[in-house]
């Protein structure tokens, strides 16, 4: 299938994403019959530059990593803006990686409303307008005879959505609780090992593992974002940040590990949604769980989820849930899925 892809961001990911369009061409090509060509790039810092014949993907990438701008690019038509980007390219698809926002969604949230009134399909990985506004993109998408997909705004490449939408499909889902965030899973582990918060999260900053402004991890304000997109995707509910209780790991301390360690227990950040009579509810904070539970002994950056089921009752999925490559993967598998549907 013949696929013209508009990319709107072009960050870690968005070239990450590109890299991996390059490099596997000609597998796809030979194994799905897929023929991706990005027309159009996007981004706020680095320029702009759209050809309806297709970008050459490795002078792309070269340009943007010799000049730190794509505007150096030979050819094509350049300075649009992301919105005429997504009405002019031509595309199929819009592939949205810019900033998560979980206030407003923006600029996000505009971006996948104007290619989804255009009548094209989108895939992001943006977890702000997922996490505000999902029923109201989904009936965009609806509407206009389109596709939503958004794998990676949650464990990046690891196949979190499709497995509770695609593999769990038939089982009602009444619990789901892990590690979604690999910042504070590191610092966590590194505390039990004998450092101190400040001293871990120092070393995680250092590593790239950590922003200089961590909020959004040790807050817990990214695994809020992602609960609720699990619970609004998979358990039927409309859930909002501002709806799910909230608690970071910045008041943990090294006696609190070493405490749960004697009770054969191990804390984690849990993101953590369930079903009540009155509807579903979702908390994030941080958990002493038992040794025996899988979650227990996922360690470092690795993420985990643990969907409960009513007949398979529970299930775990474990990988990776951060990083350029990985989340270039979940947008490549989102984007043959889209193969498949049409």
């Amino acid at each position: 299938m013949d696929m013209k892809i508009a990319l709107i961001g072009f960050g870690l990911v968005g070239q990450s994403f590109v890299k991996i369009l390059k490099n596997k061409h000609e597998k796809l090509l030979e194994a799905y019959s897929f023929d991706a060509q990005l027309v159009a790039v996007s981004d706020i810092l680095k320029g702009s530059v759209m050809d309806p014949k297709g970008l050459d993907l490795g002078a792309l990438l070269k340009t943007v990593r010799e000049t730190g701008s794509i505007e150096g690019y030979p050819g094509g038509v350049k300075g649009l803006d992301s919105l005429d980007t997504i009405r002019r390219s031509g595309a199929d698809v819009v592939v949205e990686v810019t900033w998560t926002n979980l206030e407003t969604g923006e600029p996000g949230l505009t971006h996948i409303k104007e290619a989804l009134r255009s009548g094209k399909h989108v895939v992001t990985s943006n977890k702000g307008p997922i996490a505000l506004a999902l029923r109201e993109l989904l009936d965009f998408a609806k509407n206009n005879n389109v596709q939503l997909r958004y794998e990676c705004t949650v464990l990046s490449g690891t196949p979190a959505i499709s497995l509770g939408l695609e593999g769990l499909a038939g089982q009602d889902i009444c619990e789901i609780k892990g590690i979604v965030n690999g910042t504070t899973n590191y610092i966590l582990t590194e505390m039990e090992q004998g450092g101190d918060y400040s001293e871990v999260l120092a070393r995680a900053q250092e590593m790239g593992y950590a922003e200089a402004d961590p909020s959004a991890d040790v807050d817990g304000w990214d695994a809020v974002g992602k609960i609720c997109i699990l619970a609004n995707t998979l358990m039927g509910s409309d859930i909002k940040p501002k709806d799910v209780i909230r608690e970071g790991i910045t008041g943990i301390s090294y006696e609190d590990i070493m405490e749960a360690r004697k009770e054969y227990k191990r804390i984690k950040l849990i993101a953590h949604a369930w079903k009540t009579e009155e509807g579903v509810r979702a908390k994030v904070s941080p958990e002493k769980i038992d040794l025996s539970d899988p979650l227990a002994n996922v360690n470092g950056v690795t993420n985990a989820l643990t969907y409960n089921t009513d007949s398979l009752k529970e299930i775990t999925i474990i990988g990776r849930g951060a990083g350029g490559a990985e989340t270039g993967s979940g947008i490549l598998s989102d984007l043959l899925a889209l193969t498949r549907i049409n």
